[in-house]
């Protein structure tokens, strides 16, 4: 068997594809070495390794065991790939070689710590061959052929391989079965008619054996290189391994976790799963996406376009391998060069977000456990009687009659609709909670969703085409098939006569991994490799049906085995269509469950978190994570949804809330209340002056949001999106950027005064006095008392600010605070995205306003580059110029001059401007 061997260029049976489009080449990249050993060391390698062996074993005890063969002894820890991965198994000697393995002892870790594999793959250990390679209009097209079956059942033979040179920073690889159909994810990508004519990246193969080199080509850095483990490509076992440039991961989720993700060994299992964030579990949605920071600070980003249950190792050498349990292998590589430019090109694919409405924007409370109608009301007015922002008023499942959909309790919540209709007085409005588990155990004739869902056959089905009962909240359920579109016609009639009742303006979609109290049903799961596969990732519960339905179940599409990941984003596009029909307006949705292109459809928060600090900590980088995943509309349930609360955490934990892109207060039923007029005056005062902070920023924040549903920026990121030569930005998760202008640095720890926080290099201005702070990027110590939540701005920005109301719409008609952080230069831009707030595709059908603000030589201008009556509405009041370096003489505005105050802090105001946000206008101070 071919070895993986050094590249020469004595050997010249490969092919090197250039970026150019000519047919494949010659190259001397026909077979290919182990990528950690050079061939020339390759004797002493083993050598040394030997004598490593014989050292260490005189003093671990017998760790290593017999001695293994030379070719396995070369191969450094950290770079064996797992030959074995399977849980719950004590790798023997025997298994491993079983599977024609190498096999070397090493010593325990601590409790649950993986460490480096006993048993790995050798150098020369069968894999596939490229055996034709062909030019199509738009790369390439090959064939795979394995001689030597692997240790899954049913290995693939002949393998189809495509590539795409889609775009400059763009490439498509898909690896399928060459011979047979196989299940591929149902999602709209975009279609390319071109190729490629000067991408930045390179492309090589192996032959012999097969892999995938790829390259920036400014750089040289190799970004992949799949010859470092075998491809297998089993019916229900694919496997595909690579190198990487750097140890800076980051994506990959749902999981609790740092932002950079450790590659100390580490696991992550996708595979969509109701349990309260924890630490190593698999979490509600499934991302198989990575953005990898480069030495030097580039960027790129690897997708895995594939929804079956599957996980990723990550090892030091660096490397990964991507491990799943079926569909086939289709990735697209986004070569960025930047990060934000990375995840870009990853919307690109999946598809941008939706434009939230305004007051999604907004301040949202709720709580499981208001017991009434009345007693929700009642929160609604003590928080308009302490004139705190508030714009969403939520009910979880006690609003139903028996935790039934589409139902309402008729003693409790009898005045639910007047409850709605006194929200909508007030410019506020009403989401309520939906579940997909549908009660099937009403007498028949009673309840309609149920009946209705069965007469039509809209539910999963068991292999006997029977409904899967399972058990959720109201008991013994079914569960809809959102992959039928029938189903959304039901769901649509369905949630159409609960409005005509309760006129609902969002929608909260929970339990949709979907989360089912028993595992798989009320009769268990049939035996079969759906239920029981030859290999089954590291799920949380060691089964795929651990509280979920059966990975057998049928649904229209596919079998629940293939679809389990989807099923959250197949609600929401039903839920999200539904909205639009019966409102007319842009939907409000918050998901659990997620999967990539999900943001097009709705937000998401970070599910049943505790009232703890750490959960409040590790809110930062899962709000980051999901901005990486497109899905900028994320948030975490402010002051901890289990648990009880403290003051200062609620405190503290609103103050970092505020600045959650979807910002909500919840709690759980049998805890105190912990809505902001629960607390003493001080801390009330001070929940109240950070989301007046929010709402004044509202309009910096909406334009944000219609940046990232047009191009896909981000709209809270981490520092080093906008940073990324500065390596001290990479680890950064405790504070976190909106745009490229606002540091966010909260307090996350109890009985402190003060914060710690890195601020990049620059100046930088205090959001509320407008003094500057010079940093050379470092980590500084800033005043932080119980009321102040640290808020600094980026030099060259300017912010379009509010006057704050208590909703997004009494804001929304209060005058414009331009506020201006000069740089070093004396330069600033910002920009201003201005609509209705809620009407349909203002910006595709040209009904909005943009403005562009710019200083230049202390003159400050607007530009409006697009106008629409909106803008009439709104005056633009006070500017606020940080940094004038000299006290003016004086200030014109469009050639008249203007009052104006200075301050010793550099700040200049100009007050009373009253200039319509339609009409361009300037002003200079001399």
């Amino acid at each position: 068997m071919k070895s993986y061997q050094k590249l020469t260029a004595a050997q010249p049976a490969a092919c090197r594809l250039e970026e150019e489009g000519a047919a494949p080449v010659p190259s001397g990249h026909g077979k290919l070495a182990p990528w950690w050993v050079g061939s020339g060391l390759l004797v002493a390698a083993v050598l040394l390794s030997t004598i490593t062996v014989w050292v260490l074993r005189q003093v671990s005890g017998g760790w290593l065991g017999p001695t293994a063969p030379p070719k396995c002894l070369a191969v450094p820890e950290s770079h064996r790939f797992d030959c074995y991965p399977e849980r719950r198994v004590v790798v023997t000697q025997e298994l491993c070689e079983s599977r024609g393995c190498c096999f070397i002892q090493s010593p325990p870790r601590a409790e649950g710590k993986q460490g480096v594999p006993w048993c790995f793959y050798p150098p020369d250990f069968p894999s596939y061959t490229l055996e034709s390679l062909n030019q199509t209009a738009l790369g390439m097209v090959g064939l795979l052929v394995r001689r030597e079956k692997a240790y899954y059942p049913r290995d693939i033979g002949k393998l189809r391989l495509d590539v795409e040179f889609e775009t400059d920073t763009r490439l498509h690889i898909k690896i399928t079965d060459a011979a047979n159909p196989r299940y591929e994810v149902p999602l709209d990508v975009p279609r390319v008619t071109k190729r490629a004519e000067n991408p930045i990246y390179s492309l090589n193969f192996s032959w012999d054996p097969f892999g995938v080199l790829l390259q920036r080509k400014a750089t040289g850095t190799v970004l992949l290189n799949t010859t470092v483990a075998p491809l297998i490509f089993a019916d229900q076992f694919l496997q595909i391994s690579t190198s990487l440039p750097s140890r800076f991961l980051y994506g990959l989720g749902e999981h609790r976790d740092s932002l950079l993700h450790s590659l100390d060994w580490n696991t992550l299992t996708l595979w969509a799963r109701d349990v309260s964030p924890t630490e190593s579990f698999n979490l509600y949605g499934a991302h198989p996406f990575y953005l990898l920071m480069e030495e030097g600070g580039n960027a790129h980003g690897v997708f895995l376009l594939n929804s079956n249950a599957m996980e990723v190792a990550l090892q030091p050498a660096p490397g990964l391998t991507w491990r799943t349990i079926g569909g086939v292998l289709d990735f697209y590589i986004f070569l960025g060069p930047d990060p934000n430019m990375v995840i870009q090109q990853y919307q690109q694919v999946i598809g941008f977000p939706a434009m939230p409405p305004m007051w999604a924007l907004g301040f949202h409370l709720c709580r499981w456990g208001y017991g009434s109608s009345n007693d929700t009301w009642q929160t609604v007015r003590a928080m308009r009687n302490y004139q705190i922002p508030q714009d969403g008023q939520w009910n979880d499942i006690d609003y139903m009659d028996g935790y039934r959909d589409f139902t309402l309790d008729s003693q409790k919540f009898a005045s639910l609709p007047s409850l709605v209709e006194d929200l909508h007085k007030h410019g506020q409005h009403y989401v309520m909670i939906l579940d997909p588990g549908i009660s099937s155990t009403s007498p028949h004739g009673s309840y309609w969703p149920f009946d209705e869902g069965l007469r039509r056959g809209l539910f999963l089905n068991t292999t006997q085409g029977q409904p899967l009962i399972g058990q959720v909240w109201p008991g013994f359920t079914a569960f809809a098939d959102f992959s039928n579109p029938d189903t959304h016609q039901w769901w649509l009639e369905n949630l159409q006569h609960f409005h005509a009742h309760v006129p609902f303006d969002g929608l909260w979609i929970d339990m949709n991994e979907p989360s089912n109290f028993m595992d798989g049903s009320e009769d268990g799961c049939p035996p079969g490799e759906l239920d029981n596969p030859p290999y089954t990732p590291a799920v949380l519960g060691d089964s795929l049906s651990a509280k979920t339905v059966c990975a057998s179940a049928k649904q229209k599409v596919s079998v629940h085995y293939n679809l389990h990941n989807l099923y959250g984003l197949m609600e929401a596009k039903a839920t999200a269509s539904a909205l639009i029909q019966i409102r007319g307006k842009r939907p409000f949705l918050i998901s659990r469950s997620t999967f990539p292109s999900q943001g097009r459809y709705s937000g998401h928060w970070l599910g049943d978190n505790r009232s703890q600090w750490k959960d409040m900590r590790y809110s930062i980088p899962g709000l980051l994570s999901f901005s990486l995943f497109g899905i900028p509309l994320v948030g975490a349930d402010i002051c901890g949804f289990s648990g009880s609360t403290s003051e200062e955490l609620c405190t503290r934990w609103m103050q970092l809330g505020a600045f959650y892109p979807f910002s909500r207060n919840h709690n759980t039923q049998n805890e105190k209340a912990q809505d902001p007029t629960a607390f003493s005056p001080a801390a009330r005062t001070a929940m109240k002056d950070v989301l007046l902070t929010r709402y004044s920023l509202l309009p910096f924040l909406y334009t944000l949001f219609h940046r990232a549903h047009l191009q896909g920026d981000t709209v809270a990121r981490p520092l080093f999106f906008e940073f990324p030569r500065d390596e001290a930005t990479w680890e950064l998760d405790r504070q976190f950027l909106w745009g490229q202008s606002l540091l966010v640095t909260p307090v996350l720890e109890p009985g402190v005064d003060s914060v710690t926080g890195y601020v990049p290099q620059g100046t930088w201005y205090d959001f509320y006095t407008g003094s500057s702070v010079n940093s050379s990027g470092e980590m500084l110590k800033m005043s932080a008392p119980l009321e102040h939540l640290n808020l600094h701005i980026r030099e060259g920005s300017i912010l379009p600010t509010q006057k704050p109301g208590t909703t997004t719409e009494a804001t929304r008609g209060n005058p414009l605070r331009l506020i201006v952080a000069l740089s070093s230069h004396a330069t600033a831009w910002g920009d201003l995205f201005w609509d209705d707030g809620e009407s349909l595709d203002t910006f595709e059908k040209g009904n909005y306003s943009y403005v562009v603000f710019n200083v230049t030589q202390n003159i400050f201008t607007s530009t409006v580059l697009h106008a629409s009556a909106e803008a009439t509405k709104v005056t633009v009041g006070t500017l606020s110029i940080f940094g004038v370096q000299k006290p003016p003489s004086k200030v014109l505005l469009n050639g008249q001059e203007k009052p104006f105050s200075y301050l010793d802090n550099q700040v200049l105001n100009v007050s009373d401007l009253g200039m319509s946000l339609s009409r361009g206008f300037s002003l200079q101070w001399l």
